[in-house]
């Protein structure tokens, strides 16, 4: 036996009728998304920009090695997951640092203005701009060469430079230009408020009008089984992204096609663009038919077969096919990921943390992509294409796991294994805890509540 009861009426005094909430929420996509994605354009700019600026002779001349080179591709990622002192090639640590939080403070925060069904598509819009920086990044690399020795510098200094005063600049508007949560936006009247959040609450979104800090419910992240599986699935996907957009520019480049630095750069181009659509289709019709899961499965196939083709191709035109199916395959499975371990997870402050805790893992393993294309191995990356094909095999066996987790905790559910004991209402069981109404029961359980359903 399933507790319902209807939920609390979020500001009961208040007339929404005359709201077209359609309209409403095209508002609020238009004060939201638009920056957010700029910036993170900028932040995947930042930290992907050494690549580009790789092939305009940067190593020679600051005479450094390619286990140098690789160490400055990696301390960023120590820095990105964890916050600990460094001492080596600081200013890539410090730009991990202050990049931190972006990307999981952006996805956290989308997810406190969207329904479970509508989060995926923005999330999709939101990540796309690291495909578009790929695609804008091989283009301006490829412009900002032509001021090779302009003040004496050279033109991977100007890479460097001109992308970088971009990121100030537009980190200092943020600060008039980013809108705060749906409880408090100015931009919104308080009806529009109040639609925002009934609709929140509407999707079993309890906590969408405000919590309480309980460090119970943080405790409760840190246990929750399915943030550690989310994790996992997370790390299959996201390693073999930043393998690829670390060092896309280096196998266009000598991975049998031979190609200059700005040729190269160049096409870089059409690869992310490609990469581009397909996630922000992929987040449309997640959104819409569900089965987040079989999504990020069939993608990650999609994937493999890009790199099977990469280790045993020697012919320049299959390999750069093989390039397009390897991006296709993985930038969608990284907004839907993500997509898929917030729509189940309930209650703002146990969201963030668990947000934060899937993508640092992630994140902490783009220190082993930083790692695995190595100058010796030039011009066919064995290792490096063999490694990031066994963490898109290690993410296809953590999916089917997470799908097969959930789907298994739904159907307990179902059978009435997980009810409470409300006082007024027959059934339940003891051991899933006593509360005097369902409306407590959903406040103190969160997405533990027998009532709400996982997304597969």
């Amino acid at each position: 036996m399933i507790q319902t009861s209807i939920t609390q009426l979020y500001n009961a005094h208040i007339d929404v009728s005359g709201v077209d909430e359609r309209k409403l929420m095209r508002k609020v996509d238009w004060r939201t998304i638009p920056w957010l994605s700029f910036l993170y354009l900028l932040c995947f700019l930042d930290r992907t920009s050494i690549g580009n600026a790789k092939l305009y002779n940067m190593e020679q001349d600051l005479h450094i090695t390619d286990t140098q080179y690789l160490i400055a591709l990696t301390i960023f990622f120590f820095s990105y997951s964890i916050f600990e002192v460094w001492s080596t090639l600081g200013m890539r640590w410090m730009l991990g640092t202050f990049e931190a939080g972006l990307y999981p403070g952006v996805n956290y925060y989308l997810s406190c203005w969207y329904k479970r069904s509508e989060f995926g598509v923005r999330a999709a819009i939101f990540f796309s701009a690291a495909t578009v920086s790929g695609a804008f990044g091989g283009l301006l690399a490829a412009a900002i060469s032509k001021m090779d020795g302009v003040g004496g510098k050279p033109a991977w200094a100007w890479i460097f430079i001109l992308e970088g005063l971009a990121t100030v600049i537009a980190g200092a508007l943020s600060f008039w230009i980013i809108v705060d949560f749906p409880d408090t936006a100015t931009f919104l009247t308080e009806t529009e408020r109040t639609v925002v959040i009934r609709r929140l609450q509407s999707d079993d979104q309890f906590s969408a009008a405000g919590e309480q800090l309980k460090w119970g419910y943080i405790k409760k992240s840190l246990l929750d089984w399915k943030t550690w599986v989310a994790m996992m699935v997370y790390t299959g996907s996201d390693m073999p992204l930043y393998a690829f957009a670390l060092f896309l520019p280096s196998i266009i480049n000598q991975a049998s096609l031979g190609y200059d630095a700005t040729p190269a750069n160049l096409l870089t181009v059409p690869v992310y663009v490609l990469a581009c659509i397909v996630t922000c289709t992929v987040g449309y019709l997640a959104d819409k038919y569900g089965h987040r899961g079989w999504f990020n499965l069939g993608f990650l196939c999609l994937a493999a077969a890009g790199y099977i083709i990469l280790l045993v191709s020697r012919n320049a035109t299959l390999s750069y096919v093989a390039v397009y199916m390897a991006a296709c395959g993985i930038y969608p499975n990284i907004p839907n990921t993500v997509a898929w371990a917030s729509n189940n997870v309930e209650g703002s402050y146990k969201r963030s943390v668990s947000l934060a805790m899937v993508i640092s893992l992630g994140n902490i393993n783009g220190a082993v992509s930083s790692n695995v294309y190595r100058a010796n191995q030039t011009p066919w990356y064995p290792m490096g294409h063999g490694l990031v094909l066994m963490y898109i095999c290690f993410g296809f066996i953590a999916n089917v796991t997470y799908q097969y987790m959930l789907k298994a905790e739904n159907a307990r559910r179902d059978r009435g294994e997980r009810d409470e004991i409300i006082e007024g209402m027959s059934g339940g069981l003891e051991i899933n805890g006593r509360f005097a109404s369902v409306e407590e029961a959903k406040r103190e359980k969160g997405d533990e509540w027998s009532g709400y359903r996982y997304t597969l």
